[in-house]
């Protein structure tokens, strides 16, 4: 299962942990889906997701300092007497005495954040979907054309690092190179990004490494991209039938999700960049609702038809 560790999520969204007091390097969160423990605070607590981040806002706040000293202990107790991996006050809330003290000693963190509620909860919820969302290493390039997260694969020393730097030069962005990591945030998008360690660099055979983003700056670079379109270059099969209308698309499978792909047959002097280039623009035209290959296709059945007429 996949997780991360708490405190890179304090340092991420810049939060107060109020409980320096507990160990916090070894809790990890699990899920991207978090709870507000208003019904929990009430005494339900039944179906209590426990692997959770807690967020209290305005509303519960409220009411736990309105509970008479009592009440707030058996029901501090109940709740945090679970393994939480931490609850997050918003609004620069601070918890009462007896929260905390309760909290430490059952040893879940108390955080505290300056945001309102709902805006934190929504920052929260789109981060962790993108670090818990499954995830996968394929061997490719990931560039961004024209907006359109294009994936070039094929086999070792095929050019896909030669078309992605013609690619950079032209104005286009590097999101990683040889290996991309592919996570699953939803039914319908794959994020591409790439392993810290190679970064913003490329490998050229011959020459060896590059730095991206030294040599042709800020702008030529990304952290993230939708995956939106594939393109497989293989070395050229006289034999094989090549598609060269585009009627009908092909697709490849990442996590379960379909991503349209091209086979691009490799010859000497075929431009990579261009072609990949005009497959992005292409996609991006069939996105917006216009099919050329359709198109055409309609030219010629009208044309046809109006033959027939003539002839009769």
């Amino acid at each position: 299962m996949a997780s991360i560790n708490l405190t890179k999520v304090i340092e991420k969204f810049k939060w107060e942990n109020l409980t320096p007091e507990i160990d916090i390097s070894k809790v990890k969160v699990t899920q991207p889906d978090i709870n507000r423990p208003a019904l929990q605070l009430a005494g339900y607590f039944e179906h209590f997701e426990t692997t959770r981040l807690q967020i209290v806002g305005f509303v519960e706040y409220s009411y736990m300092n309105g509970l008479d000293e009592d009440r707030q202990r058996e029901i501090f107790e109940k709740l945090l007497n679970n393994p939480l991996p931490g609850i997050l006050f918003c609004r620069e809330l601070y918890p009462n005495e007896i929260f905390r003290e309760v909290a430490v000693r059952h040893g879940v963190p108390l955080l505290m954040s300056k945001k309102a509620t709902s805006a934190c909860m929504a920052e929260v919820i789109r981060w962790l979907n993108v670090k818990l969302a499954p995830c996968i290493s394929v061997h490719g390039v990931l560039v961004d054309v024209y907006g359109e997260g294009v994936l070039i694969t094929g086999e070792s020393g095929i050019g896909k690092s030669e078309a992605a730097l013609e690619l950079i030069k032209r104005g286009h962005r590097l999101v990683t190179d040889d290996v991309v990591e592919i996570r699953r945030v939803s039914e319908d998008t794959l994020i591409g990004s790439a392993p810290d360690i190679t970064k913003h660099f490329i490998e050229l055979r011959g020459i060896g490494i590059v730095d991206v983003k030294a040599l042709f700056g800020a702008s030529s670079v990304r952290d993230t991209q939708n995956i939106d379109l594939v393109i497989r270059l293989e070395d050229w099969d006289k034999d094989k039938e090549y598609d060269r209308l585009g009627l009908e698309e092909e697709y490849t499978e990442y996590l379960g999700n379909r991503v349209v792909c091209h086979s691009i047959p490799i010859r000497p002097g075929r431009n990579l960049a261009i072609i990949c280039e005009s497959a992005a623009v292409n996609h991006r035209q069939k996105k917006m609702g216009y099919n050329a290959a359709q198109e055409l296709y309609k030219r010629v059945q009208n044309s046809l038809a109006h033959g027939r007429e003539d002839e009769d």
